[in-house]
């Protein structure tokens, strides 16, 4: 399978439409299974929501990197393969943390440090694709009043920031890089395998 990444240099808004199938297609030209980077605010509309978790609830920040992800490669497509899929780039994404020096926890898809909300994420199938949404505070600014966030620039480690506009854009294509590795050494894995008779 092969994937391509494009890092967007502008600014805008996640409202929740983004995760309709084909829209990197729409917006950016690009065929086949693809990651698309970018930083902006999250306000996702209610007509957007796609976890009946959420009705009712406000999703929104000033300022996140937003990663979103759609595969083409399961015919018809598999809700639990996207869920996987969105559990593994989670935790590849603890896991750099991790080198970072910064201790989380996770419950299900939510990454916290400090015990305040550092993630959000979705998972959802069309009948042509699967898609991801993964997007990470840069600021604890603008999220919801019930609800304790933290941003990857307010994270410090021995007293000093860990994160800054110097760094981020290393840490998403860090991010990226390994998530498309996992799963084209995931193929490779299958390719190579003997089955069982």
């Amino acid at each position: 399978m092969t994937i391509t990444h494009k890092h967007i240099d502008e600014i805008f808004e996640y409202d929740g439409s983004q995760i309709n199938p084909s829209w990197a297609f729409q917006e950016f030209g690009i065929y086949g299974s693809s990651i698309i980077t970018w930083i902006g605010p999250v306000n996702i509309t209610p007509d957007n929501l796609k976890d009946f978790a959420d009705v009712g609830l406000e999703i929104k920040s000033n300022y996140m990197v937003n990663f979103i992800c759609e595969f083409f490669d399961q015919q018809p497509t598999n809700m639990r393969i996207a869920y996987l899929r969105q559990r593994l780039l989670v935790m590849i994404f603890r896991e750099i943390l991790t080198e970072y020096g910064v201790i989380t926890t996770r419950e299900g898809d939510d990454i916290f440090v400090d015990n305040r909300k550092l993630s959000i994420s979705i998972a959802s199938v069309s009948l042509s694709s699967a898609k991801i949404h993964f997007a990470l505070n840069l600021e604890d600014k603008g999220t919801p009043d019930d609800v304790k966030t933290i941003g990857l620039y307010d994270i410090q480690v021995d007293n000093k920031p860990v994160f800054n506009e110097n760094n981020l854009t290393e840490l998403i294509n860090t991010t990226v890089d390994r998530f498309i590795d996992e799963l084209e050494t995931i193929e490779k894995d299958i390719s190579k395998t003997k089955v069982l008779g």
